[in-house]
């Protein structure tokens, strides 16, 4: 959870995480798995030896079978040389949104990719025409392409052909490949998509239906499916982007940077629901004072008004005056009026 603190006033705010949209994990099987036990086979020299002793009538020398050798078995030097081949070109390839050996033949448009980000930032660009923009759609990706031997293959973790792993962070579902596990990729069921952040610094809310930070399990107001929207501010679908995401007080959500940039306009409301998105006591007290500093007209020191609290919901019926109206409940200036003038 990370505290974010506005100047004026002071104010906290909870990072829910970044999309986002890695996938699901899966770990890579070095040599001694099932999948990557590596074959001992005699040298060339070897070979060469038993074939001249074979041709000068030695028949009782048989070529060596190939035997299966486990994990245990193998010294350290094969050990190595298998990491060394999976490892090949480890963290040197990719874009600037993965580090990856392999890149996708994206199904919609039949073209090769680095990863879908760049499919969809080629492809919306405000250079193609608006009825020929579209993303990737991203688990329906079948197609690799090995970015060191250049093979197109099927989506697997290593290339069928050279047999360099494409990403030691790979997922399935959602035809994901990342070198850098740093990010702690899990994969989320209840989102579909893969978070970052590891699996058990988050929580997925079937109402809100996305990931939260567990130190908000017990105490994050739940939206019914919050992250399912644009952001208010910028309009980017929130559940697939790639930047940090805010809970406000009231349970909307909306980007960390777009927040920032309404503070520095001195914008302190939701802008779907309108509530206060910090405290604003010390505020309220400014406004106190400055009330108490403008008297009105006597033509309207009677006057009455009707006002609604954006923060409470509470309505009233309150003394009209030209700065402000404060909602006699919670005390809050943040009310709007919602029937005119009455003596």
């Amino acid at each position: 959870m990370i505290f974010v603190f506005c100047p004026l006033p002071s104010c906290y705010l909870f990072v829910i995480l970044t999309s986002y949209n890695h996938m699901a994990p899966a770990a890579v099987d070095y040599p001694g798995s099932p999948c990557f036990e590596p074959k001992i086979s005699p040298s060339v020299a070897e070979e060469n030896e038993i074939g001249n002793m074979m041709l000068a009538g030695e028949s009782d020398v048989q070529p060596p079978q190939e035997q299966h050798i486990s994990r245990k078995e193998l010294t350290s030097e094969e050990m190595v040389t298998g990491n060394e081949r999976l490892d090949k070109g480890y963290l040197k390839y990719g874009c600037s949104h993965y580090r990856r050996r392999c890149r996708i033949r994206a199904p919609c448009c039949n073209e090769i990719f680095d990863c879908r980000h760049c499919h969809n930032e080629a492809k919306n660009s405000i250079s193609i025409e608006q009825k020929l923009r579209h993303d990737v759609p991203r688990h329906l990706v079948e197609k690799v392409v090995c970015s060191l031997c250049g093979e197109e293959q099927e989506v697997q973790q290593v290339c069928k052909n050279c047999g360099v792993c494409m990403g030691r962070y790979f997922c399935a579902i959602c035809k994901l490949f990342d070198d850098d596990t740093s990010k702690e990729q899990y994969h989320c069921d209840g989102c579909g998509i893969c978070r970052i952040g590891g699996a058990k610094n988050f929580f997925h809310c079937n109402k809100c239906g996305c990931c939260y930070s567990v130190l908000l399990k017990s105490s994050h107001p739940c939206v019914e499916r919050a992250m399912h929207q644009n952001c208010p501010v910028c309009f980017e679908y929130l559940f697939e982007s790639r930047n940090d995401v805010i809970a406000l007080p009231c349970g909307h959500t909306i980007h960390k940077s777009c927040l920032e940039e309404m503070k520095e306009h001195y914008q302190y409301a939701c802008p779907i629901c309108s509530k206060s998105v910090c405290d604003m006591s010390k505020v309220w007290e400014k406004f106190d004072v400055e009330i108490a500093a403008t008297p009105m007209p006597p033509y309207c020191e009677n006057k009455m008004v009707w006002i609604l609290c954006n923060d409470c919901g509470c309505n009233s019926e309150v003394k009209y005056h030209v700065v402000a109206h404060k909602c006699p409940n919670c005390k809050s200036y943040n009310t709007r009026q919602t029937r005119g003038l009455r003596r």
